[in-house]
């Protein structure tokens, strides 16, 4: 049986406090991409936050809990790991 699928997006950053800022923004209309773009410590901040397709367990366990439970297209968050503090947007899920 072939494991769920997804595809998001994520903005990553050192602090909760910045995560929340970066939220409040989003909430206020700015958009996912140019917000990676502009504060996101991963690499993926070149393709808007886009980390592509990847299967259920990929992911460290907190993010997949998030990516795999929470509503598609909304952003969640912020989602603690041992590299930061995650905001996600989950743009499709399938199995």
């Amino acid at each position: 049986m072939a494991k769920a699928q997804a595809r998001a997006q994520h903005i990553i950053v050192s602090s909760e406090k910045k995560a929340l800022e970066i939220l409040e923004k989003l909430n206020k209309g700015s958009s996912f991409e140019a917000m990676a773009s502009r504060y996101s410590s991963c690499p993926s901040a070149k393709q808007g936050g886009d980390l592509g397709e990847f299967a259920k367990g990929d992911m460290v366990k907190s993010f997949d809990k998030a990516v795999f439970s929470g509503p598609l297209n909304e952003v969640l968050g912020p989602v603690k790991t041992q590299f930061g503090y995650h905001l996600i947007k989950v743009t499709e899920r399938w199995s």
